[in-house]
């Protein structure tokens, strides 16, 4: 049965390693795991109480997010947000020792900075594990050298700079996990076009089949664990396909159903509302104009 650990605080981090060291910084550190000296049972899951970036955790072993197994033989980051959990999978014994690094900051280290407002924008947070960053050779370098960037400014003493430095740093260091993510899209774009056509054929055949008023719309969780990804993940791959994400696919599916609904029947705007899945009329009628630019009774009435 697998055991689970909730860390709370920098310093048990560092413990749960092994790095039992002085905790240089209480809200950031930054670890390199062939420093590390505990073993770490097999089948333990991770959760935490701040942000972690992890490279390359275990050789010859993986990690499991639910029922899902990343391999990280050939060098991959996995991006976590806080109270998300990881699992390490070690049934094939403890390896002789970790290797790669890790980045670990509590939100409390940026909160009264401009990158707290900007942590929404770093999607791929939400992404599963399974959804890992694959670096190159030259995009590990360049994530390492902020890392030890960090690194180097904690063993300083701290002053008033330190925190806009390492804050600085760590900003830079996810604005280029942005950049690589997006190459990443680029150079999956035959698998990825596949996922388009998947989401098209499910919200066609969802819109044929479903009586939308007991059922309800499709949702944007509902089409990631269709075509098994995170919706994050999938939003930010439909966006970088089509221009749309997964929630604009949507409205542009149930947009042309209200059209032809509109167009062939003499239903009152209420009734095709309440059939198209919404309670309310009125949120009916204003997603249709910001989508059209006119009502439903205008659209009507102009075709």
């Amino acid at each position: 049965m697998s055991s689970f650990i909730h860390l709370e605080h920098i310093s048990a981090l560092l413990k749960f390693f092994g790095l039992e060291r002085t905790v240089r910084h209480p809200l950031v550190a930054a670890v390199d795991f062939s420093e590390a000296k505990s073993h770490i049972p097999a089948g333990v899951r991770l959760s935490a109480d701040f942000y972690a970036l992890i490279f390359k955790v275990y050789p010859g072993n993986n990690v499991r997010y639910g029922r899902k197994v990343v391999d990280f033989n050939d060098g991959s980051l996995i991006c976590m947000a806080p109270n998300q959990i990881i699992e390490m999978d070690n049934d094939e014994g403890q390896p002789d020792g970790l290797q790669g690094w890790g980045l670990f900051f509590h939100p409390d280290l940026i909160r009264t900075t401009s990158l707290n407002d900007k942590m929404k924008d770093y999607s791929f947070f939400s992404y599963e594990v399974t959804e890992a960053l694959h670096l190159s050779d030259k995009e590990k370098q360049i994530l390492h050298d902020c890392v030890l960037k960090i690194g180097a400014e904690l063993q300083e003493n701290i002053d008033i700079h330190s925190q806009a430095i390492i804050v600085s740093t760590i900003e830079l260091l996810l604005n280029y996990c942005t950049r690589f993510y997006g190459r990443q899209f680029i150079t999956r774009k035959s698998s990825n076009s596949s996922v388009v056509v998947q989401i098209e054929k499910i919200l066609n055949d969802y819109f044929k089949t479903n009586n939308l008023s007991e059922k309800g719309l499709p949702t944007v969780k509902y089409l990631a664990g269709e075509v098994y990804l995170s919706p994050g993940y999938l939003s930010d791959l439909l966006k970088k396909e089509t221009g749309k994400n997964t929630q604009d696919h949507i409205h542009f599916h149930l947009i042309e159903e209200a059209k032809n609904i509109l167009l062939s029947t003499n239903r009152s705007v209420g009734e095709i509302a309440y059939s198209l899945g919404f309670e309310y009329p009125q949120y009916f009628n204003k997603l249709f104009k910001q989508k059209t630019g006119k009502t439903p009774v205008e659209f009507r009435g102009m075709n």
